[in-house]
């Protein structure tokens, strides 16, 4: 049988036209152009991953330990991985995103829970990329952090703008955006000239992570900020509407391209935080600088510690593309989030006013009070937030792609069940232990 015939009608909201959607999941195409064509939601995952909160976790974790908490990251990193295919296999298979399915398997009351806890989460999101943007537009221009967190809500306007011309669009930008912090960083490292057999040794798992208080909430806020909650609402619902042809075997390939698509976009974003907090150890740490948790101090120290300006310029203007791109996950996760439990859909505009009015009033209150002191503190409290909230979005996931009647065919087998079962009780215990430090007074 001959592959469809590549149609040239207008693109819908995914970029590709109906005729030509069954042709991805044929049996014709070749594996890299089928690759290309299932790219794009991965990314748009990916840059949630390395929004300004992850700055703030990873500079504390290099200044204050070293390269210790490396194998945290690529912890964080691999559960992530795991979690995102999770939510690729629920989207393409049952034609549902994770707050969809919700709605279709829970009371209304615990629909309506759910959701309230996911919008704090997504809140607790914008407040990172609200600040994070500030901080970058200060460090670039002097503007005044109160001033920079004003602007950031007119980027309703630039998110809005690529909406309408379509996912694709949305996509590219957000690519370019990913490969600008990519660069910079690795421009960065290279200048640092870290010590790589320390480097190595940091990815190995230590007991004391777990035994030191002060290391144990670091830890836990880089899984907050490493494996977002919304982004598994975000990824189900992007790669449902990818186009296949409802056969097993296009749900099948549609799996398997869509999860090579996330690997890949999040070995970009494993880097990027590892360089982070490589560069922390690097130049603070191995300096004496053992408190580095505010990204305007690790900007200020960058320039005299390795001797050139361009070091300094690079770490504001990656805060910046991350900022600018990370704001786009959590308004389309929004939208996505509201729907999906609610049923209740808003313009793109007033969501996203809502969104980020609620993340700016806290980050103006805090500012005007306490200055950047208070402003660090509370982008790392965000982080945590979105740790509190992961296994309200893990366990309703793993729950319905380990269903047979749900999943059929494409039910997790045992071993993943046992590992991501595995994952989500590490999640719930490093909650209740940061709880506890909590309660007695750390």
């Amino acid at each position: 049988m001959s592959p469809p015939p590549v149609s040239t009608a207008t693109p819908g909201a995914d970029g590709f036209s109906e005729p030509l959607a069954p042709a991805l999941t044929s049996g014709h195409l070749h594996w890299f152009r089928r690759l290309l064509g299932f790219m794009g939601p991965g990314y748009l995952v990916a840059i949630g991953y390395i929004d300004p909160g992850n700055w703030a976790t990873d500079l504390a974790a290099g200044s204050g330990f070293g390269y210790s908490l490396l194998w945290i990251i690529m912890l964080s990193n691999l559960m992530a991985i795991m979690l995102q295919s999770l939510a690729v296999r629920l989207g393409v298979v049952t034609g549902m995103d994770l707050a969809q399915a919700c709605r279709a398997h829970y009371s209304k009351r615990s629909s309506i829970f759910q959701w309230i806890l996911c919008e704090i989460a997504i809140c607790a999101c914008d407040l990172a990329e609200v600040i994070g943007t500030a901080i970058a537009l200060n460090l670039l221009f002097g503007m005044p952090l109160l001033i920079g967190i004003s602007v950031t809500i007119l980027d309703t306007v630039l998110i809005l703008a690529l909406q309408r011309r379509g996912y694709r669009y949305l996509e590219a930008v957000i690519i370019a955006l990913l490969g600008t912090v990519f660069i910079c960083f690795a421009i960065t490292v290279f200048m640092a000239q870290p010590a790589w057999q320390d480097v190595a040794s940091g990815f190995i798992p230590n007991t004391r992570t777990f035994s030191d208080p002060t290391m144990l909430y670091i830890a836990i806020g880089i899984i907050g900020a490493t494996v977002m909650p919304h982004n598994l609402y975000l990824h189900s619902s992007l790669v449902k509407d990818r186009p296949h042809d409802g056969s097993q075997f296009g749900k099948r390939i549609s799996i398997k391209f869509a999860t090579i698509d996330v690997v890949i976009a999040l070995a970009f974003a494993f880097f990027i935080n590892a360089a982070i907090l490589i560069i922390s150890s690097s130049v603070f740490h191995q300096h004496g600088y053992e408190n580095i948790t505010e990204i305007q101090d690790a900007h200020r120290l960058l320039t005299p510690l390795l001797g050139t300006t361009m070091a300094s310029f690079l770490f504001a203007l990656a805060l910046l593309a991350s900022g600018q791109s990370s704001t786009v996950t959590a308004t389309l996760a929004g939208q996505i989030v509201m729907e999906g439990y609610l049923n209740i859909k808003l313009s793109g505009w007033l969501r996203r006013l809502i969104t980020r009015s609620i993340a700016i009033i806290p980050a103006l209150i805090v500012t005007a009070i306490y200055g950047e002191s208070g402003i660090a503190k509370l982008l790392v409290l965000s982080q945590v937030i979105l740790s509190l909230q992961l296994p309200f979005a893990v366990v309703p996931l793993l729950r319905f792609t380990s269903d047979k009647q749900e999943m059929g065919v494409f039910v997790n087998p045992r071993w993943l069940v046992i590992l991501a079962s595995a994952v989500t009780v590490l999640i719930i215990s490093l909650n209740i232990s940061m709880l506890y430090n909590f309660v007695n007074g750390f």
